[in-house]
């Protein structure tokens, strides 16, 4: 240890440092030097404090930075350790999201791009399974500068969640209430979708029925099915609620509605074979807009946020550090299917 506090030592006479730069910067020189490795363990607050003289909440301050960067990890009663030998890093980020989908590469892109070299970014997912949310925080805790969460619908998310440092969380794509005042670049389902098929509904009311494909146990927003139930019911709109679509049971006359990206594919494979029109012999609406949506079939009508919107203002975050508390407005892209 006596070789870590050297490094530090050395930087007393470097000009217009602080006492908090001067730790800084005399532990990544010593990583540098490899005087520390990774997986080392660093000199405790109070071994500091005897050493340098240094307040606490200069040490503290030292060493929080270091774990904002990535270059330094803190694991709970045993102390701070190195995880990291790249010095030059400046932030370490942990991504966590649902899935690698179409939407979700499109927030990863953009955020990446926005963020720049200088930032580290490891991509966790959680597949909406509440255990797997659950260890991921757990492994990822203390060993990143910033945490950027879309979080899961469920009774023991906020627990959770609220394990992070409020002041490196970011809640992204879901709002979930959690204790604390935290960030979050988030988008809305009821208010949004009940005004998406109300403008619609002019459309709809042409065709005999509507159809909304739910599933249940899957990560569909349950504000959805709330707002297409008050829609139908407000509207009197002649309507069924199916868990799933099975392929070759399109119809004639009525308008079909799912999240879910794989039914939307079979059922505009069944128009093809049925040689049915979508816009005309079918209406078709799909949530969550893509550059094969707008191109297919003539187009199919979308609503969504935009999730480049939300990855920019999450990276603006990331960067700046300044807080946010915002809804992405939802839109609807009318196209040929309805």
């Amino acid at each position: 240890m006596d070789d870590v506090y050297k490094q530090i030592y050395e930087m007393e006479g470097v000009n217009s440092l602080s006492k908090h730069e001067q730790l800084v910067n005399g532990i990544l020189s010593a990583i540098q030097n490899k005087t520390l490795a990774q997986g080392d363990m660093l000199p405790s607050v109070n071994n500091l404090i005897n050493e340098f003289g240094f307040a606490r909440e200069t040490i503290a301050k030292a060493y929080k930075d270091l774990v904002k960067r990535g270059i330094v990890e803190s694991k709970n009663r045993v102390g701070f350790f190195v995880s990291n030998n790249n010095i030059k890093q400046h932030l370490k980020v942990a991504l966590v999201l649902f899935a690698f989908d179409a939407f979700q590469e499109t927030f990863y892109k953009a955020f990446r791009s926005k963020l720049g070299k200088g930032v580290h970014i490891d991509v966790f997912f959680h597949h909406n399974n509440i255990d797997v949310l659950e260890s991921t925080i757990q492994s990822i805790r203390g060993r990143y500068g910033m945490y950027v969460v879309a979080p899961i619908p469920h009774h023991r998310t906020a627990s959770i969640l609220e394990t992070l440092p409020m002041d490196m969380f970011l809640m992204i794509d879901r709002f979930e209430e959690i204790k604390g005042d935290h960030s979050y670049v988030a988008q809305e389902f009821r208010e949004s979708s009940y005004k998406v098929f109300t403008e619609l509904s002019d459309t709809i009311k042409r065709y005999d029925e509507m159809i909304y494909y739910h599933r249940p146990a899957a990560d569909t927003p349950i504000e959805i099915l709330q707002a297409f139930k008050a829609f139908v019911k407000d509207h009197h709109i002649n309507h069924e609620i199916k868990a799933e679509y099975i392929p070759g049971t399109l119809e004639k006359g009525k308008v079909y509605f799912t999240i879910n990206n794989t039914e939307l594919w079979n059922m505009l494979k069944d128009c093809k074979l049925m040689k049915l029109k979508p816009g005309k012999d079918v209406g078709i609406l799909s949530h969550n807009d893509e550059v094969v949506k707008e191109l297919i079939f003539d187009g199919i009508t979308t609503y969504a946020a935009d999730f480049k919107v939300m990855a920019e203002k999450a990276a603006a975050f990331v960067l700046k550090r300044e807080k946010i508390q915002e809804i992405i407005p939802t839109v609807l892209i009318r196209r040929k299917s309805l």
